[in-house]
């Protein structure tokens, strides 16, 4: 639309135009999940086999979709493969051009299509049958080919999709999502799938580094300022500096190696405002927190998070079983977590 044809638009409008077009997106939406709660109200009665299948299935889940049935496929097998099920997918139309071959008989099938009259896909089913794979169908109605080829068949019903139309794949293939992820977090949750091992898969961005293991994103000990709660203060900051990795905190530990306490950068500020020059030269421990709060190595780094906001502190140091300091948590390390 050029500029001269927007301002025209603009001048026929009325406050009415942006009321229709939320009007117009509360109504696809609503039926969309319309559509969602009327499949959880009666759930496909072969929902469990299917389940059964994926669960006990040796090899991969090869799902199968073409069209917009295709990318919500594509989706389907991303969940399941990060929830701990293999997973591939596979387009129709490549799989009678040579990509079969990545077909096993210990994989198991899922494949979607809202009339399971396609083409493509019906052009597909006596060649899996030929490889003895078992199928699994994702589509509207039994009465049709896929169903009937299937062993285990999700048939969700005849389904409006959205729109003043009423013609583009939408209600339909929010409802395949819905089932593929349905079947995903199901399998997942039967496989007793834990948030270690999702961590696992995640290893990215800032999911994964929430999930991971808190050494993963400490600074480990050969980087953080450590002392002997015997020391100096003096002695702390004049030997504390060079080469490591700047942090406010220096953790102190007694002649058993445990982490007995802390001094800041905010300890030391106080020090001078105060003018107690004659402390610089006293044990540490005299003004060291003691007690300080700290995080086990073996905790997840949402763990280390939860602290560092809860208790609004900057860092944290991290001890193994026996109270040792093995590293330190900086809030500027993870801020953007």
């Amino acid at each position: 639309m050029g500029l001269r044809a927007w301002s025209q638009y603009k001048d026929q409008s009325t406050s009415n135009v942006p009321f229709e077009h939320i009007k117009q997106g509360r109504e696809i939406l609503l039926s969309q999940a319309e559509a969602i709660n009327a499949v959880g109200k009666k759930m496909p009665a072969d929902f469990p086999l299917a389940v059964e299948l994926i669960a006990g299935c040796s090899g991969a889940v090869i799902v199968v979709g073409i069209g917009k049935a295709g990318w919500i496929g594509q989706k389907i097998s991303a969940s399941l493969a990060s929830t701990g099920t293999a997973s591939h997918f596979l387009h129709p139309s490549e799989a009678i051009h040579g990509d079969l071959g990545r077909v096993k008989s210990d994989d198991v099938v899922l494949i979607l299509s809202n009339s399971g009259e396609t083409a493509e896909i019906v052009n597909l089913l006596p060649r899996l049958k030929d490889l003895g794979v078992k199928t699994i169908a994702i589509t509207a109605t039994v009465e049709c080919r896929l169903a009937r080829h299937a062993v285990a068949v999700l048939d969700f019903g005849k389904v409006k999709e959205s729109g003043h139309l009423g013609l583009a794949p939408s209600a339909s293939t929010t409802v395949m999502l819905a089932i593929g992820d349905a079947l995903a977090l199901t399998v997942s949750r039967f496989k007793d799938f834990r948030a270690t091992d999702f961590a696992k898969f995640h290893p990215g961005g800032s999911l994964g580094l929430k999930l991971s293991n808190v050494t993963e994103v400490m600074r480990p000990i050969s980087s953080c300022r450590i002392g002997l709660e015997t020391d100096t203060v003096r002695h702390l900051f004049i030997s504390q500096g060079g080469a490591r990795r700047r942090s406010g905190v220096v953790m102190l530990m007694g002649q058993s190696g445990k982490l007995t306490g802390i001094f800041t950068d905010s300890d030391l500020a106080k020090l001078l405002e105060r003018q107690q020059d004659d402390l610089f030269d006293g044990p540490v421990s005299y003004v060291m927190t003691t007690e300080p709060i700290t995080i086990s190595a073996s905790e997840r780094t949402s763990v280390a998070i939860e602290i560092l906001a809860a208790r609004n502190i900057s860092e944290l140091p991290v001890v193994d079983s026996h109270g040792r300091p093995v590293g330190l948590v900086d809030i500027t390390d993870i801020v953007s977590l």
